[in-house]
């Protein structure tokens, strides 16, 4: 559910559909921001607006996670390029647009992706073993993540081809060098997975940081969690995680919905 759109900043003629869209996904970026998941005005996420396989929105450059809203959002199509009626003067990162273009236009079930710099992300991201079975949230992922090779800042948009073979069907991804990213078929879904994602690498990062032999669960025993995550994921309790997340945001909402 998204959360309800103030009127107060955002014109009057804005289709409700994007009114919610925008609201949503100021949320989304505000939990970030609740959870330390940010990197000063770098990483991005973005919502593909509903109906509207072509535009999606991602954030104004150079706004702070912490102080996203509704009209701080802009939309751009599959080429960059800003097509905001209402917000037309917004910058937006290229990095992000080649990211999330890509993701964007080669899976149609990738309504919200998510990409972020933590300091275990990267730090995970530089180990060559990649994320370890180490934790159960480490078990959401196993044989579910893909890893994609650092070619440097991503604006070259011929790196949209390598990104998109190399994320394949997975819905989490680690960026080699460079840091996390997810996809979802809603914002509620994203977030769930950037919240296992983050959490596994730090988890690891400590663990490793112990100096001691660790543990690794059976292979059987890890693709059994797996599926068991998937099995909770249908019953509903992503969207459940995500309306209890909001709360933690909830005093917010008529400044991030405007």
């Amino acid at each position: 559910m998204s959360a309800p759109a103030s009127h107060d900043r955002l014109p009057l003629h804005m289709p409700e559909t994007e009114r919610n869209a925008r609201c949503e996904l100021a949320a989304l970026y505000r939990l970030l921001a609740h959870y330390r998941m940010t990197d000063l005005i770098d990483t991005h996420i973005s919502l593909r607006l509903p109906g509207d396989s072509g535009h999606f929105l991602i954030n104004r450059y150079g706004t702070l996670f912490e102080r996203m809203s509704a009209s701080t959002l802009v939309k751009i199509d599959s080429e960059g390029n800003v097509v905001d009626e209402f917000y037309p003067e917004h910058r937006v990162n290229r990095a992000g647009f080649v990211i999330h273009s890509a993701i964007h236009a080669a899976r149609p079930d990738a309504h919200c992706v998510i990409h972020t710099h933590t300091a275990a992300g990267m730090a995970v991201a530089a180990q060559r073993a990649g994320l370890l079975p180490l934790s159960q949230h480490a078990l959401k992922f196993y044989n579910r993540l893909s890893y994609h090779t650092y070619e440097g800042i991503a604006v070259d948009v011929a790196e949209r081809e390598r990104l998109v073979a190399d994320l394949g069907s997975n819905n989490a991804m680690i960026l080699r060098n460079h840091g996390l990213l997810v996809a979802g078929g809603s914002a509620a879904e994203a977030f769930a997975n950037i919240y296992f994602l983050e959490r596994a690498c730090q988890a690891q990062v400590q663990a490793l940081a112990g100096g001691v032999e660790l543990v690794q669960p059976d292979p059987h025993i890890c693709e059994h969690t797996a599926q068991q995550f998937e099995a909770d994921d249908s019953e509903g309790i992503t969207e459940l995680a995500w309306e209890a997340a909001l709360e933690l945001i909830a005093s917010q909402r008529d400044e991030y919905c405007s």
